[in-house]
């Protein structure tokens, strides 16, 4: 018979942590995630990833051994890791801890890019929420994915992974300056909706989130729990209207312009002529088509119901 106060095995919570995320940061979450759990008198786990891929292998391994509390700790790339094993099912609860550099994923629930301790006690409460999640040539993304110019920033800021990024901020907004001067479009073509379209792609992002590279809302209408993913496609661009337009992205309001194509779609498909790079929840990958998929309520996640969550009420 067990003890009243002994908590079962299925409430226990496992805390996946990718210590070298946020150059370094995660690791310093460690105590701190210890710290909490035992004055939200919490049951815990914390395990650290060694090489890529090894936060799904951890994720399913703590599944199958009965734990239902399953949350991720790091950039968007390793909660995209820690989730995707436990995609469609309904007797688990997936969390995210923002400790990367972008932490783009984590806008989605509400949450800002660093816990205080006041985050900390929001997130033990346990609100959670369904949300859709993408698939990409069997890839999943929760936050998106995207063609054309970012996700050239992406492979020309690409490091091998499980080594550390160099640089950080001002590396990357060279590669951004760098890619806007010299980036040349690709011809791509897309069908959705029953339309199919023939044009040049500078960005062509597709998402269940809105926020990408830490403040740029390519898909600012969107909602996670919608059933929909939202489209932002954006034709050539001379270097004027490409300064000029990425100027309005922050604010959402490059929508707005007639160089861009904004429209949801449950399924879509492109093609280009030739493989280029594509990236999934910021991690890069190349391909020449692409299909493109919802998968509405694949996950329960822990949410912040007070902060700027990207979920849309339900009537």
């Amino acid at each position: 018979m067990s003890e009243p106060n002994e908590t079962k095995l299925n409430e226990k919570w496992v805390f996946i942590v990718n210590p070298i995320a946020g150059n370094g940061y995660a690791k310093s979450v460690i105590p701190v995630i210890s710290e909490m759990a035992e004055k939200h008198k919490i049951a815990s786990e914390i395990v650290l990833t060694e090489y890529p891929g090894h936060a799904s292998e951890i994720s399913r391994n703590y599944y199958e051994k009965g734990f239902r509390y399953i949350i991720g700790v790091g950039g968007d790339g390793t909660i995209n890791e820690v989730a995707a094993p436990l995609a469609g099912l309904k007797n688990v609860i997936t969390g995210a801890v923002p400790a990367g550099t972008g932490n783009d994923l984590i806008q989605i629930l509400g949450f800002p890019g660093r816990f205080t301790e006041k985050e900390w006690d929001i997130f033990f409460s346990q609100n959670t929420a369904l949300m859709d999640a993408g698939e990409v040539n069997g890839k999943l993304f929760l936050n998106g994915m995207g063609l054309g110019f970012d996700a050239q920033v992406a492979s020309e800021n690409y490091v091998e992974p499980g080594k550390v990024k160099k640089g950080g901020a001002h590396k990357y907004i060279w590669h951004i300056v760098k890619t806007l001067l010299f980036f040349r479009e690709k011809k791509m073509i897309t069908t959705s909706n029953g339309e199919r379209t023939n044009t040049d792609c500078f960005i062509n992002t597709v998402a269940n989130g809105r926020r990408f590279a830490g403040g740029f809302f390519l898909t600012p209408g969107a909602f996670a729990n919608d059933g929909l993913l939202d489209v932002c496609s954006i034709k050539k661009l001379n270097l004027y209207h490409r300064f000029r337009l990425l100027l309005k992205v922050p604010q959402g309001k490059h929508i707005y312009d007639r160089r861009v194509r904004y429209f949801q779609t449950a399924f879509l498909d492109i093609e280009f002529p030739e493989k280029v790079p594509f990236h999934v929840d910021g991690e890069l990958h190349f391909a020449q088509k692409f299909s493109i998929r919802i998968i509405p309520g694949a996950f329960n996640v822990i949410y912040n119901p007070d902060g700027n969550h990207f979920f849309k009420k339900k009537n």
